[in-house]
């Protein structure tokens, strides 16, 4: 039996004190992002903090699908989209169209919802195919969705959306002032996040990535191959269209162009740029992307902004096909130190037991 000390990973939960369990990285971030408010403006509280959230929970719906079940979705801003018309046709707006006038508290669950069946839905169709072709079905569901919208006026309103969407009033908060809305945010990523984290270790999770491997074996064995698809098709609409809500909160407003083909690829670039191997990488990405939205494109002009994120894409995935994830993976000092740290100490206690013979 080796005497070499476990790392907290290899250590049974109960054995774990909750620094080894949590991650120092985890506390350290979090401690950061709780403080952040103290820091920053209000413009960067929102625009930047608040946004790279949102954003970070729409692509992190996306790298549930991509990253544990193999199912690339160009359709998960359609599925926000649906939580946030609902707000819109349920709540209260200045479109003069709709705007029942619903409590908060009655149509934010009814959005989150409907959300997810419409992700359920999308994934019943998808699930019948892999690789590329999945990829082109979410994308004919994102485009069609898009124009649905804008030439239905009875329902959506058309081109124009709907105006004028507030975000509720609780105990006397307003919940889009800046740093009551970055908290909001925070506190929904960071239970997105965890559930996501969990999940990817639960048998559910292993399942799931088992079907991504190989699925034909976990058909032959007995398992629901597509049930288990649809089902995380199902759990992503939820994290969408939590995010779709707050999404609306954040522009005051909802249009065709909210859910156009655009916003669809740019969370498969977030996604990608950030990396699909772990749940933070849509955030990495999306505060990348929503940092080089709001100062470069002062920079380089609005016409060229797409063709700085092409290349800045391109370059992350030439240099790191797993993104920022990828990189840190690869240069990070702190995993030589690991392996300098482990075979010192194998090399200690192979020199103890030999002068001890």
């Amino acid at each position: 039996m080796s005497d070499l000390p476990l790392s907290p990973a290899q250590k049974p939960a109960g054995a774990r004190s909750w620094i080894e369990t949590l991650g120092l990285a985890h506390i350290l971030l979090g401690l950061f992002l709780l403080i952040y408010p103290a820091m920053a403006s209000d413009f960067f509280l929102t625009q930047i903090g608040g946004y790279s959230l949102v954003l970070g929970m729409i692509s992190l719906s996306l790298m549930l699908l991509a990253g544990y079940g193999g199912m690339v979705s160009l359709a998960q801003i359609t599925v926000a989209g649906a939580a946030g018309y609902v707000v819109a046709i349920f709540g209260v707006n200045n479109s003069g169209v709709h705007g029942f006038g619903w409590p908060w508290w009655v149509f934010v669950p009814l959005a989150i919802a409907i959300a997810s069946l419409v992700s359920a839905l999308i994934g019943w169709i998808a699930v019948r195919t892999e690789g590329i072709y999945t990829i082109m079905i979410t994308l004919a569901v994102a485009t069609a969705c898009f124009y649905f919208t804008q030439q239905n006026y009875a329902l959506f309103n058309g081109f124009p959306g709907y105006n004028g969407l507030r975000a509720p009033e609780v105990f006397g908060v307003y919940w889009r002032d800046p740093v009551p809305f970055y908290y909001l945010c925070l506190a929904m990523a960071t239970l997105a996040y965890a559930a996501v984290l969990y999940g990817a270790r639960s048998t559910f999770g292993l399942t799931l990535q088992a079907i991504r491997d190989n699925p034909r074996r976990m058909r032959a064995i007995g398992f629901n191959v597509t049930a288990h698809k649809v089902f995380a098709w199902w759990l992503a609409g939820l994290i969408a269209g939590a995010a779709g809500v707050l999404l609306v909160w954040f522009n005051g407003r909802i249009s065709p162009g909210t859910i156009a083909v655009g916003p669809a690829i740019n969370i498969l670039v977030i996604a990608i740029i950030g990396g699909l191997r772990h749940p933070i990488g849509p955030f990495l990405g999306a505060v990348v992307v929503t940092l080089m939205q709001t100062f470069a494109i002062d920079i380089i002009g609005a016409e060229r902004f797409n063709t700085l994120i092409g290349l800045v894409f391109l370059l992350i995935v030439f240099i790191s096909p797993d993104g920022i994830l990828g990189l840190w993976e690869r240069f990070r000092p702190q995993a030589g130190r690991e392996d300098w740290r482990t075979f010192r100490t194998a090399t200690k206690q192979v020199g103890n037991k030999g002068r001890k013979t």
